[in-house]
């Protein structure tokens, strides 16, 4: 049973303000049922005003075309139609600082982020916590990928500089303070789960079992996964870089050392002892593959540099639905970033 009142509500004499962000991509199956269901959970939560917004990353599938009759239909739910698809990183963060409540709530539109857990996420937050996060101990996926994710946090976590939460996609509630934190930092290419643990406020952990999701693709690829794994890298750690280092020095002397064994033994044994070509391709296609190896890793930190110095706007609007002009405006290094269409409010 959730507290009849809050602080927020005790200072201003309203009710606490609560957003919900959802990103979508090619989700007309699911964006409609999931406004009914973020509907009835805060019907039964009276205590509580709330407004939706839905981040759309220009679907293709008819998606907006839902997005606008909800809009049309209900003054809480707020659309933000972006340019064109600006990645799964960029457009739901941009979505999250778009929220002017006292507290915001990210989760995906494919009900795999429960909505049954929004009370629990509130309860948390009234206690006094800051961030609330979910924690995926189960999933309802193929045991195999449960384990490659549990192998990646693990050695992100290794890596690290901070303590890095394990199994969290960003699915939880944020207080206006910690927003307000996200925006100063203006990353343009953000980790999210990172900058929680750099910030250092004290996070609650809900555990949850994450389902299926019901209708639908999922939009993750390799790529995109591989993309996050490395962010998370390259944001919180110069281990990989050091480690780079220390193996050239330590390959050297390996390789010093067989050279001096080859000299010694030829020189002993010159009649008897012959090389060959095998240990000369077989060095050669190793050391290939270790230089290969860590200028890819010297890439992706000097990719991730060229992405900062860029500093180009988290994503650029298309078009706003049911936003009023006291709403946060797009933001690019303190300054409005670009709406492309003057009329925001329909």
């Amino acid at each position: 049973m959730l507290p009849q009142s809050s602080p927020v509500k005790e200072a201003s004499g309203r009710r606490t303000l609560i957003g919900v962000v959802t990103p979508c991509y090619n989700e007309v199956e699911n964006v409609r049922e999931l406004h009914r269901a973020i509907k009835e959970t805060f019907d039964g939560l009276p205590q509580y005003d709330y407004f939706h917004i839905y981040i759309d990353n220009s679907s293709k599938d008819g998606t907006i075309g839902i997005l606008r009759e909800l809009a049309a239909a209900d003054p809480k739910v707020r659309v933000i139609l972006n340019a064109r698809n600006f990645g799964h990183i960029r457009s739901p963060y941009h979505g999250l600082l778009q929220s002017d409540a006292d507290a915001t709530i990210i989760m995906a539109s494919d009900f795999q982020d429960p909505p049954t857990m929004i009370p629990d996420f509130l309860r948390k937050w009234e206690e006094g916590y800051k961030i609330v996060v979910g924690v995926k101990l189960e999933a309802d996926e193929s045991r195999l990928m449960y384990v490659v994710r549990s192998l990646y946090y693990g050695l992100a976590s290794w890596l690290a500089d901070i303590e890095l939460m394990q199994h969290v996609t960003g699915f939880g509630l944020y207080d206006r303070r910690i927003l307000e934190i996200f925006r100063e930092v203006d990353d343009p290419y953000p980790y999210v789960r990172g900058m929680i643990a750099d910030i250092g406020l004290d996070c609650c952990k809900l555990p949850y079992r994450q389902p299926l999701r019901r209708r639908g693709i999922s939009k993750n690829n390799f790529y995109t996964l591989y993309d996050l794994a490395m962010l998370g890298v390259t944001n919180h750690s110069k281990v990989p870089l050091r480690v780079a280092t220390m193996a050239g020095f330590l390959m050297a002397g390996v390789s010093l050392f067989i050279a001096f064994g080859y000299l010694v033994g030829k020189l002993l044994f010159w009649n008897q002892f012959t090389v060959g070509v095998a240990p000369i391709l077989i060095s050669l296609f190793f050391f290939s593959a270790v230089q290969l190896f860590f200028i890819g890793i010297i890439g992706e930190y000097i990719g991730a540099i060229h992405t900062q110095v860029q500093k180009r706007p988290l994503v650029i609007e298309k078009e706003r639905l049911n936003f009023d002009d006291n709403s946060p405006r797009p933001l690019h290094n303190g300054r409005p970033g670009k709406v492309l269409e003057d009329s925001v409010n329909e």
